[in-house]
Parts: structure tokens; C-alpha cells; sequence
């Protein structure tokens, strides 16, 4: 059709696309009515999005949308009866009472199910994951999938970071350390364990200063990996003691940290140094 809807509006599965695409397929051309569905937080104008819309309506790619809008809402299908099931097997694991305490608000991920996953979570397992700054409703979800809420079989919780492969590995030759390199897994627990400590880059805690430090004296894959190793013990923590996460704020752990380390008095700097040598 060689519209250029996406150049004007950044999702077009979201609310204003879809409306425009279902108003195309049902046999809507004027671009003026189709830029008026659009929602007052889009930026685009109703001409430019008119604009957007001027192509050659042909009838393959009129027929090509409308399969695509059909296999669009099978999946969407789909995904609600996989959100029921998952929701009926949560309350089946119910062991606790009461609902999680008001915490930080934050953005709803947009392949979260559509239930309260929280409070799920907060009754199979006694405390609320996601006050641990960077885990969501799905990276705790994908860790108590994995693991269970049951963490009797890990001994310490480096036997917990060791299973999940966020432990630094222990090659050692005649007393020498060969390797400090993690081992590779295909744990899907790390993955998602990993994804929230990337997250951390941009939070305003503890956590968040915690790993900006990690990555200004090492390269960021390893950050990564010693941050999720980091979630990896609170999480632990929190599952075995039944104890609240308290979110320190980033000036607790700045107070923390040794002082910047100053030169000795009387040390010339290196570029008065080369400045006093005679040439």
C-alpha cells in the first residue's frame, strides 16, 4: 500500500494504530477521518498523519493486512487463555494471606498479564520481589517459575548464585587462577535476573548506584552478571528469612564507600613534573 504510518506513530499496535488499521481494512480511505482516531497523546498532527496515509490501496495488500489484523487477534487470543491458566495455577500454590504493602508505582509492562501478578506473587511466596529495585511482576514471575518459592535445596545463597551461573568461576592451577570466568547455562531464572540488573543503569538507589560504580572499573558484560549475582542474594534473602526488602536510597551506599584516595603531600603532579625537567 506504501503507507508510512509507523513514520508518525511509533507503535501502531497500540490504541490509535490499531483503530486506523481496523478502519482501513473495513473500507475507510479519506485520510483526514482516519487522522482523527488518533489519541490526544500522539504528537502527530491530524495532517500529518493524513499525509502518512496517501499510497495506492491495492487489493493484495489490502487482503495481506486484514490476514495479518486476524493473526494478530488469534495470538492476542491466545495469550489471554495462557494469562487464566497462569493465573489458576498461582492460586492453587496460595500459601499466604493478606496483600503486599503500597509500594513505588511504576510503568505496567507491556507483556505483563493482564491479572494482578503482584499480589499472586505476595501469596505463594510471603513477601513482595518487586520492592528489590530493577524486578518487575515478569523477572520475578521467570525466577519463581524456575526456582519455586521453596529454597530449602540451596544450602547458602552461593549455592543459589552458583546454580543460577552467576557465580565467578574457580579455575585454579598449582594455586594460580587460571579462569575467574563464569560457566555458561541456559538458565532462564539468570536471563531474566540479568535483563534487571541492565535495568538498574538509569535507577535512583542503592542498586542502581551500585552497578553505575560496577561498570566505571569493568566492561559491562561483567557488570551485568555481578549485579544479577547481586538481585540474586536478595532474592534469596528475602525468600528464606520472610523478611521485606527496605530500599536504601543512593546517598546510603555514596556514605559507604571509602573515600577518593588523594596524593601523597609534596608529590608533584606527572605534568609539572615534565615541565620542571630540563629539556
Amino acid at each position: 500500500m506504501n503507507v508510512q504510518l509507523a513514520n508518525v506513530i511509533s507503535d501502531v499496535v497500540g490504541e490509535t494504530g490499531q483503530k486506523i488499521l481496523r478502519a482501513i481494512v473495513a473500507g475507510e480511505r479519506d485520510g483526514q477521518v482516519l487522522g482523527a482516531m488518533k489519541n490526544v497523546r500522539i504528537h502527530a498532527s491530524v495532517d500529518e498523519i493524513a499525509k502518512s496515509l496517501q499510497g495506492h490501496w491495492r487489493v493484495e495488500h489490502l487482503f495481506a493486512l486484514k490476514q495479518a489484523l486476524a493473526a494478530f487477534d488469534f495470538i492476542g487470543t491466545q495469550l489471554a487463555e495462557c494469562d487464566q491458566e497462569i493465573e489458576a495455577q498461582l492460586k492453587r500454590l496460595e500459601v499466604h494471606e493478606g496483600d503486599p504493602a503500597k509500594g513505588k508505582k511504576r510503568s505496567r509492562p507491556r507483556n505483563a498479564p493482564k491479572f494482578d501478578l503482584r499480589t499472586q506473587l505476595f501469596k505463594m511466596c510471603g513477601v513482595d520481589l518487586t520492592r528489590i529495585d530493577g524486578i518487575d511482576v515478569t523477572t520475578a514471575l521467570a525466577v519463581i517459575s524456575e526456582t519455586g518459592a521453596d529454597m530449602s535445596r540451596f544450602p547458602t545463597e552461593g549455592h543459589f548464585a552458583s546454580w543460577l551461573g552467576l557465580c565467578p568461576g574457580t579455575k585454579i592451577t598449582g594455586g594460580k587462577v587460571m579462569s575467574g570466568k563464569t560457566k555458561r547455562c541456559a538458565n532462564r531464572a539468570a536471563q531474566a535476573l540479568r535483563l534487571a540488573a541492565a535495568a538498574l543503569r538509569t535507577s535512583q538507589s542503592a542498586l542502581g548506584a551500585y552497578f553505575r560504580r560496577l561498570c566505571s572499573r569493568m566492561d559491562k558484560p561483567k557488570a551485568v552478571t555481578a549485579a544479577a549475582h547481586k538481585l540474586a542474594r536478595l532474592i534469596y534473602t528475602l525468600l528464606t528469612k520472610g523478611q521485606e526488602y527496605h530500599r536504601p536510597g543512593p546517598g546510603l551506599l555514596r556514605a559507604a564507600l571509602p573515600p577518593a584516595r588523594s596524593p601523597p603531600t609534596g608529590t608533584a603532579r606527572p605534568e609539572a613534573r615534565h615541565e620542571a625537567r630540563p629539556h
